[in-house]
This record gives C-alpha cells, sequence and structure tokens, in this order.
C-alpha cells in the first residue's frame, strides 16, 4: 500500500478513535453553507413534505409505521411478532406466541385511525384477537366469540395474523425469488426506476450457509444478466452482496483465513457481474467489520481482471465517526487505479447494536455518533465529498429524509447521469415520485429477495430505522407536525450541542456505572490497530518465564514448582514457591497482627487502596493477559474479560465499604480460588475481604499459582500491606486443609466444586473455627431451553460460546442443551456445521477459539467419559483436537435428559436432549431435582414462557436469549443455591456484608426438660411444603416490623428493612435488562436457644417470607404469631445429632457461638445435599433469603427499541 493509502487507511482509525466531539466540530467547519443555499435547501425540503402530504393515501407499509410507531407497547409487540411468527413450525407455539403478543395490547385506541383501509382491518382483527384469547374479557358477546374459536380450534385466529404478518412481509420483500421479483418490478420500470437487489440472509453461521447464500447471489445475478442491455452500468439493475453471509467467520480474529478463502468467492461474484455489465456493491456491516471489508474491497480494486468496469461499488454509512475518512480513502484508491467506484451513502442500520457493543466491551467512546442530528449532517458533509469526486465516484444516494433530499438536489446542479437516489422497496414512494418522476432525478429501489421466513432480521431493522416517532418517515405522515418543523436543518441543532455533542441520555462506556466507580477499560479484539497495539505491549510476556519465587517471603518452605503451558508443553511459564503444611502457623500469626492493623483504616483509605490496585492491573493488563493463555490457557478474548472482570471487583467493593457503616471485621479469611478463574475470581474474594477490614490468606490452585502471586504483588504495590495480604501457593489438602482448620481462620471463601466445599464444611465442623463464615460458589449441571420461536442462528450463536467457550472450563458453561422437537433437526444442523468453524489452538493467537484443558488428568478423564458415551453410541458430533497440548476436542452427546448426567463434565461437552412444546414445566422440574442451581438459558420470544421458567426454575442466573456465561460485576450478581452454592452472589448487593460481624452472641447451649423432637418431625414439617415461594414481598416486612417490631432488636429490625425491597434493575448495557430479585429461602428451622431469641429469629424469617418451624422448650412468646403467620411450633428439647439426617430444611437459625456451636455444625456437616446454613449473628438477615438474577437481551427480536425513541 502506497503512502497516501496507508495515510488515507490511518485517517479511518483516527477519526473513530478521537471521539464524537472532534468529529462534529469537524463536521460544523467543513460544511458551512451560505444563508442563501441553507434557505434554498430548506425551502425546497417544505415543498417536497407538502407535495406528499397532499398526495393523498400513504402505501400500506407507511402507513402502518405511522399508525404503529416503536413508541407504542402495540408497535413493539407487532415488531416481535413479525420477526418470530413466520418461523415457528409447531401451532401451539404459534398460538401461545400470538396470545403472547396480541392479548396485551390496547389495539382499540388504534382503530379507524389511519389512513389506510387494511391496516384499520387489521387493526380490528388483532383488537378481536386480543379480546377472544384473553381471560379477563366478560362480555356476553366475547365469550360467546371465545366459545366459537373453541369450537373451531385456533386456527381460525392463527390463520388471520399469520395472514397479517406475510402481507407486511410483501410490503417489504419484492418477490420470493428473483423471478417473483423480476416481474413484480415491472411496473417501477415502466416509470423508470432502476433496482439493486438483496438476496436476504445475514451473516453465515456454517460453511453450508456460506455456499448457499454465494450460490444465491450467482443465480442472481444470472437471472438479472439478459435484463442489462444497456452499455452505461448505471442504467442497468445492479445486486447488494453481504460479505458475512459469504464466508461464517468474517472477523478480524480470523482474517487471513478470510482472505485466503472469502476473497475468491467475492471476485468470483463480480466476474459474473461484470460480464453482465451490472452494479456489484459490497454491503456495509457493523463497525467490527470494517476494516476487513476495507481489506476486502482494496484487493477487489486491485485485481487486474475487474479493470475497466464502473459497476463495482461499496457501502458507506453516515453514522460512523471515520465516514468521511473512507470517503477520503476511497478516493485515493480510485485514482491509484484509475477506477470510478459506485458509492452508495447511507445513514446506516445497525447503529442500537453499536452502542450496546461499544458499552459491553468497555470501548473508551462509540464508532457512531449519538444524535441523529449528528448522522444527518454527517451524510451532508459525505454527500458533498462524493458530489465533489464524481470523477472518481457514481453517487447512489440512499435516504427518506426530504431535507437530505433537498440537501442534494441543491449540491449536485441539478438532474443528470452523474449521480441517483435510492430508496427502499415499500417505502419513500411519495417522496420520490416527486423527486424522480416528476423532478427528473435518477432513482433506484433497493429491494430485498426472498422467503418470508428469511425477511425477519432485515425487516425488523427497517422497522426499528423507520418506526419510532422521530424518523422522517413516521413524521412525514403526521400533519400534526408543521412542515417546517419536519425539514429542520440538522445544522442549527448540531451547532446549539457543539461544545457537547454527545447525547446526553447515551453514556458513554467508560461512565456505565457512574457515578459510583468507572468501568473496566476494554480492548477491541476486532479493530486492527487496537489488536497489534496489545500484541506488541505483550510481546515481552509471550517467551520469557515469570520467576517469581524470589519474589516470594522467603518464610515459605515448600518447593520450587514448574509451571507448564498446557497448550505448548515445552513452554516453561515460570517458577513459584510452595508453602508447605508447617508454613501455615508463622502465616496465621502473621495474619492476625494485618487483621488489627488493616481493620483499623478508615473505609476510605481501604478503597484508595483498591481502586489503586484496579488502576494497576490495567497498567499491567498485557502481561496479565499473556500469562493468562500461557498459565491457564486462556484465549486473548477470554484473558481480555478475565482482567477486565478482576478491575470491575475492586472499584465495586471500593465502592461499597461506606454501605458497611460500623460493621466490625470478622478478622482472618482464608481465599482459596480456582484455576479456571485465575486473576478475577482470585481478585474477588481478596478484594471484597480485604474491604470488609480483614486479612487474607489466598490459597491458589496449584495450577495457576504463578498468577495469584503476581496479582499479589501488585496489590502490595497499590499499598495493601504484607501483613494483610499473604500468599500461600501449595497443595490443596495440606495448605488448604491446615488453614481452615484452624481455629484463627474466621472465614473461609472458597470456589471450586460441591464435593470440595462438603470437604471444607467438615474441615470446619471438625477443627475449624465454629463461628467462621463460609461462602461456597460450586458448580452445575446447567442448562439452555430453546423452543421453535428462538432464531435459531442466534441460539446457536449462543450455544456454541456458553458450551466451548474457554474450552467448557466455566462453571457457568452449558452442559445439556434441550430442543423443543420440531427444531432439533435444524438447530443441531446449523450447531454442528457452527462447531467445524471452531478453532483450536494456542491460546496467545489471535485466531484461536478454544484452548487447552487444565492439566493431563482433566483431559484424560474427559477422553475416557467420552470414548464410554461413545461405546453407547451417543456421540453425535466431536472435532479433532491439534496434537502437542491438553486440547479436547468439542464434542456434543445424546441424552434423554439430565437424570442421564452422572456427574458434571468440565470440559467442552455438551448434551442435547428433545421435549415437546408441552412438557416445558416437566423439564424444568426435572432440571430442579436434580440438586444445581447455578445457570440457565432460555431461548424464545413467548414472554409468557420466560416467566414460566423464572417462576419454576431453582437456579441463581437466568439468562434469557443470550448466552450463559460471563457475568458483569455490578450488572450480573453471580452465583447459585442448592448444590451450587451457599450464596450471597459475588459482584452483587449482598456480598460484601458477609465478610462482617453481623452481631455476637455469647449464650451457650442450657435447654429445660421436656421431650426430645424426632428428626421424622422436623422432615415431615419440610416435606409438606406447597409451591415455591415467590419473590419476597416487602409488605410481609412492614406488617411484621408494625406487629412485632418490639420482639426485635434495633439492629435486627434495621437489616430486616434493608433486606426487604423490591427488584432491583441493576446498571448495565442498553438493550439488557438486568433484574435482581430476593426470594426467601424456605422452610427455617429456628432453634434459640431462649425465649427471646427464638421469638426474635421466627420473627425475622417470617418477615422475610419463610415458613418456619420454631423449637424449644419455652415457646409461650410465639403464640401471638401461630395465627397470622406460617409458622409451626414444636415444644420439645433439640439434641445436635438428631439433626444429621435433616432434609427439606433451607436454614437454620441457633444463637450460640464457639464451642456450643460445634456439634451443631458437625451433624449438619452430616447431611446429604446442598449445605445448611447455619445463622449464628442477629443481625444476619441477608442469609434468610436467596439472590435470583435475570439477565434478558431485550434486542434479541432485532433491535433496541427502547435506545432508537431515546435517542431522538
Amino acid at each position: 500500500m502506497s503512502e497516501p493509502l496507508n495515510v488515507a487507511r490511518q485517517r479511518i482509525h483516527e477519526a473513530r478513535s478521537e471521539g464524537e466531539g472532534p468529529r462534529v466540530r469537524a463536521l460544523l467547519h467543513e460544511w458551512r453553507p451560505q444563508d442563501r443555499l441553507k434557505t434554498q435547501i430548506h425551502d425546497q425540503a417544505v415543498t417536497l413534505i407538502e407535495q406528499v402530504r397532499g398526495q393523498g393515501s400513504p402505501n400500506l407499509l407507511e402507513a402502518f409505521l405511522a399508525e404503529y410507531g416503536l413508541s407504542t407497547d402495540e408497535g413493539v409487540a407487532m415488531m416481535c411478532l413479525a420477526e418470530a411468527l413466520l418461523r415457528v413450525p409447531d401451532s401451539p407455539t404459534i398460538d401461545a406466541l400470538i396470545e403472547d403478543k396480541i392479548v396485551p395490547g390496547r389495539w382499540g385506541r388504534h382503530l379507524n385511525r389511519s389512513s389506510s383501509s387494511l391496516v384499520n382491518a387489521s387493526t380490528w382483527a388483532l383488537m378481536l384477537t386480543g379480546r377472544l384469547l384473553s381471560p379477563t374479557q366478560a362480555s356476553s358477546m366475547v365469550d360467546t366469540l371465545r366459545s366459537a374459536v373453541k369450537r373451531i380450534g385456533e386456527p381460525a385466529v392463527r390463520a388471520i395474523i399469520a395472514e397479517a404478518m406475510k402481507e407486511l412481509g410483501r410490503q417489504f420483500v419484492l418477490g420470493r425469488h428473483i423471478d417473483e421479483a423480476l416481474e413484480r418490478s415491472a411496473p417501477a420500470h415502466r416509470k423508470g426506476y432502476t433496482f439493486s437487489y438483496d438476496m436476504l440472509g445475514e451473516a453465515a453461521r456454517c460453511e453450508a450457509d456460506a455456499r448457499r447464500y454465494h450460490l444465491s447471489y450467482s443465480e442472481a445475478i444470472s437471472a438479472l444478466a439478459p435484463g442489462c442491455a444497456s452499455t452505461p452500468v448505471r442504467d442497468n439493475p445492479g445486486i447488494s452482496v453481504k460479505l458475512s453471509a459469504l464466508h461464517p467467520r468474517f472477523e478480524h480474529g480470523q482474517r487471513q483465513r478470510v482472505l485466503d478463502e472469502l476473497l475468491g468467492r467475492v471476485a468470483a461474484l463480480a466476474q459474473l457481474a461484470r460480464s453482465a455489465g451490472m452494479g456489484f456493491n459490497i454491503d456495509a456491516e457493523e463497525s467490527e467489520r470494517l476494516d476487513l471489508t476495507l481489506d476486502i474491497i482494496e484487493a477487489l480494486i486491485c485485481d487486474s481482471s475487474l479493470a475497466d468496469w464502473d459497476g463495482f461499488g461499496v457501502v458507506v454509512q453516515a453514522y460512523q465517526l471515520g465516514a468521511g475518512a473512507v470517503i477520503d480513502w476511497l478516493h485515493c484508491l480510485a485514482q491509484r487505479h484509475r477506477r470510478r467506484i459506485m458509492v452508495r451513502l447511507v445513514k446506516g442500520a445497525y447503529w442500537d447494536t453499536e452502542i450496546k457493543r461499544a458499552q459491553v466491551l468497555g470501548l473508551a467512546g462509540y464508532p457512531v455518533f449519538t444524535r441523529k442530528a449528528s448522522t444527518d449532517l454527517s451524510y451532508i458533509s459525505c454527500a458533498k465529498k462524493l458530489l465533489d469526486g464524481r470523477a472518481y465516484f457514481y453517487p447512489q444516494f440512499a435516504t427518506h429524509n426530504a431535507h437530505t433530499v433537498s440537501a442534494v438536489m441543491a449540491l449536485s446542479g441539478g438532474p443528470g447521469d452523474s449521480f441517483e437516489f435510492q430508496r427502499l422497496h415499500g417505502m419513500g414512494e411519495s417522496l420520490f415520485s416527486h423527486v424522480g418522476e416528476e423532478g427528473g432525478y435518477r432513482c433506484r429501489i433497493y429491494a430485498p429477495v426472498g422467503a418470508h421466513k428469511d425477511l425477519l432480521a432485515y425487516l425488523v431493522r427497517r422497522l426499528l430505522e423507520n418506526g419510532a416517532n422521530s424518523s422522517f418517515v413516521n413524521q412525514i405522515l403526521d400533519h400534526e407536525i408543521d412542515a417546517g418543523d419536519v425539514a429542520r436543518d440538522p445544522l442549527d441543532e448540531v451547532r446549539s450541542v457543539a461544545k457537547n455533542p454527545a447525547h446526553p441520555a447515551i453514556r458513554l462506556p467508560p461512565e456505565l456505572f457512574a457515578p459510583q466507580r468507572v468501568n473496566s477499560r476494554g480492548w477491541d479484539l476486532e479493530e486492527g490497530v487496537c489488536v497489534s497495539t496489545l500484541e506488541k505491549q505483550m510481546k515481552p510476556f509471550v517467551q520469557g518465564q515469570w520467576d517469581l519465587a524470589g519474589a516470594q517471603p522467603d518464610t515459605l518452605s515448600g518447593p520450587l514448582r514448574q509451571v507448564q503451558n498446557p497448550a505448548v508443553l515445552d513452554d516453561l511459564v515460570g517458577l513459584v514457591r510452595e508453602a508447605a503444611p508447617e508454613d501455615v502457623p508463622g502465616a496465621l500469626a502473621k495474619a492476625q497482627e494485618g487483621a488489627r492493623t488493616w481493620g483499623k483504616r478508615s473505609p476510605g483509605e481501604r478503597a484508595n487502596v483498591l481502586c489503586r490496585a484496579a488502576d494497576l492491573y490495567e497498567r499491567h493488563a498485557p502481561e496479565l493477559i499473556a500469562l493468562a493463555a500461557r498459565e491457564a490457557g486462556k484465549t486473548l478474548a477470554d484473558g481480555v474479560a478475565e482482567v477486565r472482570e478482576a478491575v470491575d471487583f475492586l472499584r465495586y467493593y471500593a465502592g461499597q465499604i461506606n454501605g458497611l457503616g460500623k460493621a466490625q471485621p470478622r478478622g482472618t479469611f482464608v481465599c482459596i480460588s480456582p484455576w479456571n478463574f485465575p486473576l478475577a475470581i482470585f481478585t474477588g474474594q481478596v478484594s471484597a475481604a480485604l474491604a470488609g477490614g480483614n486479612a487474607v490468606i489466598a490459597k491458589p490452585a496449584e495450577q495457576s499459582a504463578l498468577m495469584a502471586v503476581r496479582a499479589s504483588a501488585l496489590l502490595h504495590e497499590a499499598g495493601v500491606p504484607d501483613n494483610a495480604l499473604q500468599c500461600l501457593p501449595g497443595d490443596g489438602a495440606g495448605v488448604g486443609g491446615a488453614l481452615v482448620q484452624s481455629s484463627q481462620v474466621s472465614g473461609v471463601c472458597f470456589t471450586g466444586s460441591t464435593q470440595t466445599a462438603r470437604n471444607i464444611q467438615c474441615a470446619l465442623a471438625t477443627a475449624g473455627n465454629p463461628d467462621a463464615a463460609l461462602i461456597a460458589e460450586t458448580g452445575g449441571l446447567n442448562a439452555m431451553l430453546v423452543d421453535s420461536t428462538a432464531l435459531p442462528e442466534q441460539a446457536v450463536r449462543d450455544i456454541v460460546v456458553s458450551a466451548f467457550q474457554s474450552a467448557g472450563q466455566r462453571c457457568s458453561a452449558l452442559r445439556i442443551l434441550y430442543l423443543q422437537n420440531e427444531v432439533r433437526d435444524r438447530v443441531l444442523e446449523l450447531l454442528f456445521g457452527a462447531m467445524d468453524e471452531l478453532h483450536l489452538g494456542n491460546p496467545l493467537d489471535l485466531a484461536t477459539d478454544v484452548g487447552p484443558l487444565i492439566d493431563f488428568a482433566a483431559l484424560e478423564n474427559i477422553r475416557a467419559y467420552c470414548a464410554h458415551q461413545q461405546t453407547k453410541g451417543r456421540v453425535l458430533k466431536q472435532l479433532s483436537a491439534p496434537a502437542g497440548g491438553h486440547f479436547m476436542a468439542p464434542t456434543v452427546i445424546e441424552v434423554g435428559g439430565i437424570e442421564d448426567l452422572e456427574h458434571e463434565v468440565f470440559g467442552p461437552v455438551l448434551h442435547v436432549a428433545t421435549y415437546p412444546a408441552d412438557e416445558l414445566q416437566a423439564v424444568v422440574r426435572a432440571i430442579n431435582q436434580r440438586g444445581y442451581g447455578l445457570t440457565l438459558g432460555v431461548h424464545t420470544r413467548v414472554d409468557a414462557r420466560v416467566q414460566q421458567v423464572i417462576d419454576q426454575a431453582h437456579v441463581g442466573n437466568i439468562y434469557v436469549n443470550r448466552n450463559q456465561i460471563g457475568a458483569v460485576v455490578g450488572s450480573q450478581p453471580f452465583g447459585g443455591e442448592g448444590l451450587s452454592g451457599t450464596g450471597p452472589k459475588a459482584g452483587g448487593p449482598h456480598y460484601l456484608p458477609r465478610f462482617v460481624e453481623r452481631g455476637r452472641v455469647l449464650c451457650s447451649m442450657k435447654q429445660g426438660r421436656g421431650a426430645q423432637v424426632a428428626l421424622e418431625q422436623i422432615n415431615d414439617w419440610g416435606s409438606t411444603q406447597g409451591q415455591s415461594p415467590g419473590p419476597l414481598d416487602p409488605r410481609l416486612a412492614k406488617r411484621m416490623l408494625e406487629s412485632a417490631g418490639a420482639c426485635l432488636s434495633a439492629q435486627a429490625a434495621d437489616e430486616i428493612e434493608k433486606v426487604a425491597h423490591d427488584s432491583l434493575e441493576l446498571p448495565g448495557p442498553t438493550g439488557e435488562s438486568n433484574r435482581w430479585t430476593l426470594y426467601p429461602r424456605g422452610n427455617v428451622l429456628c432453634l434459640g436457644p431462649h425465649a427471646k431469641s427464638l421469638r426474635s429469629q421466627a420473627c425475622q424469617a417470617l418477615a422475610l417470607g419463610n415458613r418456619v418451624l420454631a423449637i424449644g422448650t419455652d415457646t409461650t412468646l410465639l403464640e401471638p404469631l401461630r395465627t397470622d403467620w406460617p409458622l409451626e411450633v414444636i415444644t420439645a428439647i433439640v439434641e445436635p445429632d438428631t439433626l444429621e439426617g435433616l432434609s427439606a430444611i433451607n436454614a437454620i437459625m441457633l444463637w450460640l457461638s464457639g464451642e456450643a456451636l460445634r456439634p451443631w455444625h458437625r451433624a449438619l456437616a452430616q447431611c446429604d445435599g446442598p449445605i445448611i446454613p447455619l445463622i449464628n449473628e442477629p443481625g444476619a438477615s441477608q442469609c434468610l433469603v436467596i439472590e435470583r438474577h435475570v439477565c434478558a437481551d431485550t434486542t434479541a427480536s432485532g433491535g433496541n427499541t427502547a435506545l432508537l425513541v431515546q435517542s431522538a
């Protein structure tokens, strides 16, 4: 590439990187029209608007958009229905989808308001359908109609709605195939319009998709060729091609493969188009694909076999900050190769996606303008560039905005053959009948071609672009808005906000969690310059060794451990000195001193230290990402996410310290972290304990000790004293066991397997500190449910990520996929094709999707498991794994259901089962019966089914229409229930308080005389519980505090008030809902030991919605509560060993301390099933509830309606 092209390409990156403010100010400098020109444009626009309004009835599509804007619930419902209905194969699900979207709507308010009789008729049908399906309607007429519908079944309603959706599709799609499209285009041809055809289809998920799309494009070009009778290409039809449809891995990480494989496919299509004499446009897509798209464009322009052809075209999106720079680069390219390029200028169709992606990735800013007026101004500036460069460009102005059209008309010098307008099929007909048919300007219609079921993504983008009240298409038909206001000049609005042009309602990604904290910095691994910079910064760490033994305390006496790279077995990553069990007493003594000094630091001091540590983590991110890859097998994407999560933990807990009030630290915490998140979970545990004022002894997994030692060094550098944080790598049973069994340990924070958590519980019960807190986050048998309304391509995208990213080595990873019977074959076909596209290899290679397992033992176990399943004929798909590392091939195994899984397989192994549509409840019941409750995924467009799953599933984190991994601190508090953990959720509001004391009790267990309660009595009571309790009801707490508040200590009453609140919508990226909800824990056993403590315990548990069984020798104080509350009372003695076979009890309250508590812990450690919390602190009301979180992708049906309406 020559210097001018290099410079021009660099300016594209600079324009995208410098931010919205400088770009807007540059636009204001570039576009400074004289007042006369400005007035001319405005007056011409007003004239066009008035002509359109005076023409009479709009077409059906414009009338629909005018009536059902996306600011109405009905408009959103129609969009969701249109997106899903035509692909659903089974009648029961179609009926459920119609009921879900139509019943809640207020269709009556739209009746007879539209100028279109068909829209009014559709409104009547929708209104009637809503009434027929709604069980709350009571009129006799509706009852009669509903009875009639039941007699004939639901087919009539189903047919009416399906036909309405097809009619809507026909307005957008010119033909179901190219021959039908050519036939339907004839009337417009006779009026002087030409066409550009878009073969419907989004990004290919697999090679079969890409080949099918390639064939579709080839056949379309051949069908169009006979109609290319004119010598100038501009007079002939054209075709638009999406590069992502022609290659399943059209992304920067696969750049070389894409160039090797895709270039030939596109060149072959271009040669066909050249031979036919037709236009051939490379369509614009999301910004992360821009660099790769420009690479393909340049290669095609340089192709000598395509020389002397003016039909090659590209698309430029005006909403991109770098749009003008892209045009400048194209100009340099065309000059160099003496070519004339067709350039279609559009506003852009992925704006909401761009905003969300930048927020999710934590980028510095957005690649697009955040105000519509800025995009409109950018369009005019780009139009001027194109018109001024007509020697090298054939501009194609795609817009439905009268002001934009008028600006182009004024700048162009009048009609001619040197440029054209473009409009979408079905839209802008009235406007362009005046501009084209009467005004003499050339106009081309952009026409999609394909089956209605393939319309989905295209249709929703068009609805989103033009259905918001702020859109020109919507406003031009609204006679209540003055034509002068509709034709307003974007220059005026942009000038008024020039000092701060960013939209005030759209926070920059770093400010996503403001004012509480700064969002962690991200790296865009789809952006070439960013990747090159990161790789350069990582270079010193991709081959050298971390010899950390010398930096460790000289008190460690264990062996020197060599750390090997699990992907490259002869790569020595570094050396670390392990601790020995004999080192534990000295570490504990040092920690006791650290707890005294660190605990006296003010909250502000502790917060500042943690924030400094976060800054250091970001500064050393390239090193930490490289270390994660070489020590733990993390891909670069996983490494970036690991660093960001660790940074988020530090800042989140720092921001919560003040909320602890006067609570005192517990003392010394032992934090036992796993190898699969060697930095993030290590830092999350340690930072929470430090935030609470505790000293920490960290015992990392043996496989990832280097990361823990390096992170500890950064924490020390930030200001954490050596005695407040010690890192003791070493054997889990030896070093970890010695720590857990020490009476000097005040709490244990553990992440790992369920069985190891039970072992820690037993160790604490038999030899450790009876008052120590245990926080355990363990594994799960995580499921995903996919019904027939789900978009298979979206579902497969999320299945692949959930099951195989990180080589399946996440506790949240998908283990069993449930597919509705009707979609099994299609989803598996797509899934197997997507799996074939996965690249297994060295995680330091950006192209790698799946790295190695952590060690040979893990590999051997999973290989043996899969081999056993192979002998049973259950393996449906297995990839091949590269040699030379601990690589396990992603595998899919068919099972009957979750009951067939004997244990969690911690690797890239996905089990698949099917279910009938009417057995969704049975599937969720089976998932609950396994006892795990970590993550659950749901893919459906039926909101009622989502709610059904939420109401029924005993799962900590539910993910709707997205993948089920990668919880974000503060947005998606993470942790399970049942066999998946004790709670509280990491990165959530309840986590930090668990690290401080909540009231001490100093009494002993002195029971009076009486009969001894039998275990059967307790278990029988627990098993009689009916339906699982719903979300926490704050009214219960209020009623309890009003009636029995005097029975509670001030601390207990205050804690109940803090805990008892409605669901919280937590902050997060746009287009995503993050709802955190508290539920009663369930069955609570209150044991006093005295009458007043028994009453206080019962009041706390009941106030938070639990059922209570209270047992004591003196229960008289409980009598007033028995009539109005779910309280059972047994007057008896309870011995600790009675509880050894306890079941169906979710928590025990017993206010003892010290050795008096030990026999009770021992008894509970013998119980099967989940760890039962023993609550011995009067202020620990948070332990009486469980947290559940639902994260939903609200854009899954196609786009972010709320953001688009907000951004006007």
